[in-house]
């Protein structure tokens, strides 16, 4: 699992019909924790922008947040409720 920040969300109207009625969110991961760029990531537990989130990738992720069939890399599994230590 990464650690991140959610910095902002994305908007896609048209995409795979698995995905619709998902929200994505971009997701910065803590550095120290991972060597990595933004992802983007589908949201089913109402992650809002500032929040320190856990993200699974992978078939974890396409299990995690309940769309096996659906073309998901990351998807946001846990909302960080104490965050000490992460920046």
């Amino acid at each position: 699992m990464i650690i991140g920040k959610v910095t902002g969300s994305v908007v896609s109207t048209r995409k795979n019909d698995n995905l619709i009625g998902n929200k994505f969110m971009i997701v910065e991961p803590v550095p120290s924790f991972h060597n990595g760029t933004r992802i983007v990531a589908i949201d089913n537990i109402g992650a809002g922008i500032g929040e320190y989130v856990l993200i699974a990738q992978g078939s974890a992720a396409r299990i995690g947040c309940g769309v096996p069939d659906a073309p998901v890399d990351a998807a946001i599994v846990g909302i960080i409720d104490d965050g000490t230590g992460l920046e």
